[in-house]
């Protein structure tokens, strides 16, 4: 590799990651990136953990999550502002970046508004995998935004779920969704509430937009055995799920000192007792115990898993075009001399034809 390659960084834009989600097709691309998420949670305590570092305002959020294993480092950028979608606006965006720890270089730049709704996906499905009863097939989705159906397509791919109960305030959502999911093979049905579409469900996932404390989902219609898996609750100030559920449920979280300010946690004490969902993977702890248990996964999204997301698009790009090559860090001859770099840039410019 020449001194020049060492500073060209690989790009990823959203048309590249459509076309790369595309070739690998979205099943495929939900089931190995599932277990990138995986392996990076059954290697948790190398990872450097804080809480996302978030900017609010009254219109929305903008944060930050980084992380590092030692040897990569990477970090995600992300808004999540509801009053969006009024305008014809996503209510996430997003972009990430890995680099190396050794030279603090940049390995790969990428759009991850896609990537966040795969991985987001992505990891409900692996905390299913343990936490709901073997043999699920129902799924009942509150709220039917873009978030929705990814959750679907990954239950779907990695747990066979292959019955569907949507529910959504605006119908048209609901109707949205089940096009879009019409090429997968689900058995849709739209109901016209939460507790018919919740009743008999093996599976019931929030995953509602606005910005605020709500109770999607109450005590009353929460059966012995159920999972839950909690998506929308994801700042402080945003909830889902009545509290009384809470009590009820075994709870499982990426990471408490987030999940206890940003999750549906945040309406328990502060020493209400969770599992850590790495513990369970890496077998230090059960997951479900019986039919009966109601389990809960909490989840409010991790760095550690934008940062397996990365690491599955980086390891894709070895299949050839699916990235641009961006010109991303200075190169001068002499490291000590960015200002000369600029001079003689000046003097390329004027001696060009």
């Amino acid at each position: 590799m020449t001194h020049r390659a060492l500073n060209i960084v690989p790009f990823v834009s959203v048309h590249n990651m459509m076309r790369l989600v595309n070739a690998v097709g979205v099943e495929r691309f939900l089931t190995e990136l599932a277990t990138f998420v995986e392996d990076d949670f059954r290697r948790w305590p190398v990872f450097d953990k804080t809480p996302r570092l978030a900017s609010h305002s009254v219109d929305g959020v903008i944060e930050l999550m980084p992380t590092s294993d030692g040897i990569t480092y990477g970090f995600k950028y992300v808004n999540g502002h509801p009053k969006n979608m009024r305008v014809g606006r996503q209510t996430v965006t997003a972009f990430g970046l890995l680099a190396d720890v050794a030279t603090g270089y940049p390995v790969l730049l990428s759009e991850m508004t896609i990537l966040t709704a795969l991985r987001t996906a992505a990891t409900s499905a692996v905390a299913a995998l343990h936490l709901a009863r073997p043999g699920s097939r129902t799924m009942a989705i509150i709220g039917n935004g873009a978030q929705s159906e990814f959750q679907a397509v990954a239950f779907k791919a990695l747990l066979g779920i292959d019955r569907l109960r949507l529910y959504d305030i605006e119908r048209w959502a609901s109707e949205k969704c089940a096009r879009n999911l019409a090429r997968y093979g689900f058995d849709v049905t739209i109901c016209d509430g939460v507790a018919s579409a919740v009743e008999g469900a093996d599976i019931v996932t929030t995953v509602t937009a606005d910005k605020q404390n709500a109770t999607i989902l109450t005590d009353n219609l929460v059966g012995a055995g159920q999972h839950i898996n909690a998506v929308g609750g994801d700042c402080p100030g945003k909830t889902e799920l009545h509290r009384d559920i809470l009590l009820r449920a075994d709870i499982f979280v990426e990471y408490p000192p987030q999940t206890r300010i940003e999750g549906e946690i945040q309406q328990l004490a502060a020493d209400h007792p969770v599992t850590e969902f790495w513990r369970v993977i890496a077998g230090e702890v059960a997951g479900r115990r019986s039919a009966e248990q109601i389990t809960l996964f909490d989840s409010v999204g991790f760095a550690t898993e934008d940062f397996s997301a990365l690491r599955y698009v980086r390891s894709k790009l070895a299949l050839g075009g699916f990235h641009e090559d961006l010109d991303l860090l200075a190169d001068p001859d002499e490291p000590r001399d960015l200002l000369g770099m600029v001079h003689r840039a000046a003097v390329s410019e004027i001696s060009r034809p």
